[in-house]
């Protein structure tokens, strides 16, 4: 071994028990045992799918897990097929009424995202639940389908270790300072703006 290289060992070496150091310290400062907000927002791609990752690792543990989702076609994808097919122990509810640029019904939305608001709310008030997922919610704020104080309420006062992830776009600032994680998906490039369709098993 050059001097050289054993300079850069040396230097790596360092680096990584510095690093290691770090983050020893802030396992040991993680003291409070207890669900978590995650709230996954952003104009990028990813939000949903990353909820359903959550979901599977959940169920790797054996955990009960509840999924909401808020607005979604008739269609559902490949994670959605399989997880009402294969996972029992998932409750799944589905708005139903497709994405609401394509329904063009405000009234008929907002009575769907009520019936679903329901079913959400129960899971939320269940302690039994592990995993509660709130997919496209964000809308619901946006458009102002559900009363606001109504979801806030609702997850502020769910089980103490129940955890809720939230997904979709903006959801104001409320939602935001609630949540003890907010990951901000953010989208640099996207094949559909190059004309390429969604793909089956990948976008969908």
């Amino acid at each position: 071994m050059t001097d050289e290289q054993a300079k850069k060992d040396s230097s790596h070496k360092t680096k990584m028990q510095k690093l290691k150091e770090n983050v020893d310290f802030s396992i040991a400062a993680a003291d409070t045992e207890r669900g978590v907000f995650i709230l996954l927002t952003g104009n990028g791609k990813g939000k949903s799918s990353s909820a359903f990752g959550m979901v599977m690792r959940a169920l790797g543990y054996g955990y009960k897990v509840g999924v909401v989702q808020f607005i979604k076609g008739a269609q559902l994808s490949g994670e959605e097929l399989y997880v009402r097919d294969h996972c029992p122990q998932v409750t799944f509810q589905q708005m139903g009424t497709g994405f609401t640029w394509d329904t063009q019904d405000r009234s008929a939305d907002i009575a769907a995202a009520e019936k679903s608001w329901a079913v959400a709310e129960k899971m939320l008030s269940d302690k039994s639940y592990h995993l509660v997922v709130l997919d496209e919610l964000t809308y619901m704020l946006s458009f102002k389908y559900l009363d606001q104080e109504m979801i806030f309420k609702a997850l502020k006062n769910r089980p103490q270790n129940q955890s809720v992830v939230v997904t979709g776009r903006g959801g104001g600032s409320v939602l935001a300072d609630m949540a003890d994680t907010v990951s901000e998906i953010k989208e640099v490039k996207h094949a559909y703006n190059s004309g390429v369709m969604a793909r089956k098993g990948v976008d969908y």
